[in-house]
């Protein structure tokens, strides 16, 4: 099958010259799953669509509803903007719960890189896709591991490789074993922190506290005194659910674009008793928050954008806190060292200072200029 993507755009996710929103992946999967019966059913469930490829290749290839599940915001947003270029419709945005995948017997999967996610989706679909399910998955060789087909086999009968293909390779995963059940999130107690972290499998770090989110944490304490508070870029809630519990008056926005972080956070509210301050929302970085209206927002920005490292999703946070900051609020933020965000952030921000260093991360508290 032939899909035309050239006009295919990430926007509004971030866009560079060494981004693009397709890749040979996307044709391989739909290629495979065509030759199965000679063409592509009515009715699939697509999972990890990017910007879009999948489910406008889908339809373009002779189905006509595509349910689709999309963790970032940003994603869903691009697949809409794609559609309504082309004038195409026939999906609808699921969670990635069980009705994305009940009595489904076709699912088009990119593959995940983290195996906790790919273990949480192949959970669902085994346990509730129909028993005929044909799973086709894919990815580019380079991030493809003989791992993943661990991970699959513990819930299926076959798992069955493609040839490879212009760098690209798919798995063919049939037979839903019997008795498999949903297991995420889960949840881990970090006695040391006073939390307990609860995380879906498509969370950065999961259900720890990475190295450097447990540096900003030590620096609470010397945050500005605030009735409000943002966890922007929330994760899996880690930091609001520590500002909630060290601050007993304070009220914690989290925010995240990714639909894996805002059910982990509120899993972590939960198990921290503080579902009662902390707000969380799925947005695009503090659309959802007024400009100048922001007292203290805290940020552990993610570096990379897919595979590729990428400074440009951070920069594009600095520019959100800098929006939403009132005159003389704060904004901390941990950093990966390498990375030399600090001129960055005297720009754009305001004057920021140095709060610890070590050779991986760097902690920095800017002031919003008045």
């Amino acid at each position: 099958m032939t899909t035309d993507w050239n006009d295919l755009r990430r926007w509004p996710d971030v866009e560079a010259s060494n981004l693009q929103a397709w890749d040979a992946s996307d044709s391989l999967i739909l290629d495979e799953a065509r030759e199965l019966t000679g063409g592509l059913p009515d009715e699939i469930v697509v999972i990890g669509d990017r910007h879009g490829a999948l489910t406008l290749g889908a339809l373009d290839g002779g189905a006509t509803r595509v349910r689709v599940y999309q963790d970032g915001v940003l994603g869903e947003r691009a697949l809409d903007a794609n559609a309504a270029r082309r004038r195409v419709d026939g999906f609808e945005h699921h969670a990635l719960d069980a009705d994305l995948v009940r009595g489904a017997r076709l699912v088009l999967l990119q593959l995940p890189r983290s195996l906790d996610e790919l273990d949480e989706i192949a959970q669902l679909i085994a346990a509730h896709a129909h028993p005929d399910v044909h799973l086709v998955a894919g990815g580019r060789v380079k991030h493809m591991a003989l791992t993943m087909n661990d991970v699959l086999s513990s819930h299926f009968q076959d798992v069955r490789p493609s040839r490879a293909r212009q760098k690209s390779r798919a798995l063919h995963v049939t037979g839903p074993r019997e008795g498999v059940a949903v297991s995420w999130p889960r949840e881990q107690r970090h006695d040391d922190a006073g939390l307990t972290i609860a995380a879906h499998g498509g969370v950065f770090a999961g259900n720890g506290i990475d190295i450097g989110t447990r540096l900003l944490l030590d620096h609470i304490p010397e945050m500005r005194q605030a009735e409000r508070a943002i966890d922007l870029a929330c994760g899996s809630g880690v930091v609001a659910a520590a500002l909630a519990l060290a601050r007993p008056e304070l009220h914690v926005l989290a925010t995240d674009q990714s639909a894996a972080a805002i059910a982990s956070t509120r899993a972590t509210a939960a198990a921290n008793g503080v579902s009662d301050r902390v707000e969380v929302v799925r947005a695009d970085g503090l659309e959802t928050v007024a400009t100048a209206s922001a007292q203290l927002i805290v940020l552990n920005p993610p570096f990379h954008v897919g595979a590729a490292v990428h400074t440009r999703l951070a920069e594009r946070l600095f520019a959100e806190a800098a929006r939403a900051l009132e005159p003389g609020g704060e904004l901390w933020v941990v950093w990966n060292t390498p990375l030399n965000y600090r001129p960055i952030l005297d720009r754009t921000i305001g004057s920021t200072k140095q709060v610890q260093r070590t050779s991986k991360f760097t902690v920095t508290s800017s002031r919003k200029r008045t």
